[in-house]
C-alpha cells in the first residue's frame, strides 16, 4: 500500500469545491453475482463527488451556462424544483458562489436530504400532499411552484432540470470524456439511470457519435411513466417521473429496464455486504439491470454502470429494516435474488418508441 501511494500522481490544488468535482474512481464489481466471472461490471462512483452525487455536474453547467447567458447576476436567487440530489447541488454551488438558494421540496424528500440543504444555507418551500397527482407524485406541482416563486423574486433564476436543453450537455462534455479517457476508447456498454435524461442524453450523444458500437440501456425505476409501462406510486427517488422529459429520446437506447423498488433496494443491501459499496438506491436498479442484461450475453462484455450517489443519504429509508417493514418491502438475498435478476425482461422495444416528451 505505501509504494501505491507513493507511485501517486499529485492531485491537483482547487481553487474552491466547484473545481473539484469531476474525476472520481472507476471499480470493479467481482462478488456480487456469478456473473461477475463473465463479465466486466465497472460502476463510476459519482458519490464521490464533493456533495456526494453526479448532480452536481449539470448543477455547475447550468449555474456557469446561466452567469454566461446573463441569467444569474452576482447576488441572484436560484430556485428549483427538487426532492434530493439536484437541490443539494445547487445549495453547494450557491454557498461558495454567493447566491441564495430556494428548493422547493414536498414530502417525500427525506430527512437527510433537508438538512442536506439546510447545512448549505438553502431555503426550503413545502408543497403539500394535497397537491400530489393520481399516482401521489408532487413532480408537476413542485415545478409550477418553483416556477410561480421565480417570477416573483427579482433577479431569480429556475433552471428547471427537468425541462432544461442545456441539462445533457454536462455528462456529453464531462462524464462521457471522463469514461472514454479512464477506458481508453468506448466500453461494449453503458448502463445509465433515466430521471430528467440529462446523463442519458449527454453521455449517448458523445458516443453514438464516436464508438456507434457501444450500447446504452436505461434503467428506470418501476412506476415511471418515462417507459410507457404502468404508472403506480413508487418509493424511490432519484429515478422516476410522472411524465415523460424532453430530453428522453427513446431510439439511443438499445435496451431499457423497469426495475421494482424490491429488487433495486435488495441490490443495494447485496452491495453494501458483498462488495463493500454503501451506495443510494437508484444504484440498486442501474446495478440490476446491468446484471439482467448480462444474462443475454456468453461472450464477455465490459460494462461502465453509473452510479449517482451515497447510501448514507438513505440510512433512515432503504438500509432502514423498520421503514422496509412499514413499507412492505422485503430484501431480497441469495438464490432469491439472483432468480430475481434473472427473471428481469428488458422493456419492449415497440412500447419505448411511443413515448413522446411531455
Amino acid at each position: 500500500m505505501l509504494q501505491v501511494l507513493k507511485n501517486t500522481p499529485k492531485l491537483p490544488l482547487s481553487s474552491d469545491i466547484t473545481e473539484a468535482i469531476g474525476n472520481v474512481p472507476i471499480v470493479r464489481i467481482n462478488r456480487l453475482s456469478e456473473l461477475c466471472q463473465n463479465h466486466e461490471f465497472y460502476l463510476k462512483l459519482e458519490s464521490c463527488n464533493p456533495g456526494g452525487s453526479i448532480k452536481e455536474k449539470n448543477a455547475l453547467y447550468l449555474v456557469q451556462h446561466a452567469e454566461r447567458i446573463g441569467l444569474l447576476n452576482p447576488g441572484g436567487t436560484i430556485v428549483e424544483s427538487s426532492s434530493g440530489n439536484f437541490g443539494v447541488g445547487l445549495a453547494m454551488i450557491g454557498a461558495a458562489r454567493g447566491y441564495r438558494v430556494i428548493v422547493v421540496v414536498d414530502a417525500k424528500t427525506a430527512p437527510p436530504f433537508r438538512r442536506m440543504l439546510a447545512a448549505y444555507g438553502a431555503e426550503m418551500v413545502d408543497v403539500p400532499l394535497s397537491a400530489a397527482d393520481a399516482n401521489g407524485s408532487m413532480q408537476v406541482a413542485r415545478m409550477q411552484k418553483a416556477q410561480e416563486l421565480a417570477q416573483s423574486i427579482p433577479g431569480a433564476w429556475y433552471p428547471c432540470q427537468h425541462r432544461n436543453p442545456e441539462n445533457p450537455t454536462a455528462h456529453e462534455q464531462f462524464t462521457a470524456r471522463e469514461i472514454e479517457q479512464a477506458f481508453g476508447g468506448a466500453p461494449d456498454v453503458i448502463v445509465i439511470g433515466v430521471s430528467t435524461a440529462g446523463q442519458l442524453g449527454g453521455i449517448s450523444r458523445f458516443f453514438k457519435q464516436r464508438y456507434p458500437q457501444t450500447r446504452i440501456v436505461g434503467v428506470d425505476v418501476a412506476g415511471s411513466a418515462i417507459f410507457g409501462t404502468p404508472s403506480h406510486p413508487y418509493k424511490m427517488t432519484g429515478l422516476g417521473l410522472s411524465f415523460v422529459p424532453p430530453n428522453f429520446d427513446a431510439t439511443v437506447l438499445d435496451a431499457a429496464y423497469s426495475v421494482t423498488d424490491c429488487l433495486a433496494f435488495s441490490v443495494c443491501h447485496a452491495l453494501a455486504r458483498l462488495e463493500g459499496l454503501l451506495l443510494g438506491a437508484s444504484t440498486g436498479a442501474i446495478v440490476a439491470a446491468a446484471l439482467a442484461y448480462g444474462t443475454q450475453y456468453h461472450s464477455s462484455q465490459r460494462m461502465v454502470l453509473l452510479n449517482p450517489d451515497r447510501g448514507d443519504r438513505y440510512l433512515e429509508t432503504v438500509y432502514n429494516p423498520q421503514w422496509l417493514t412499514q413499507q412492505g418491502i422485503e430484501i431480497l438475498s441469495n438464490s432469491a435474488l439472483t432468480a430475481t435478476i434473472r427473471a428481469l425482461q428488458p422493456v419492449p422495444a415497440t412500447l419505448l418508441r411511443q413515448q413522446q416528451p411531455a
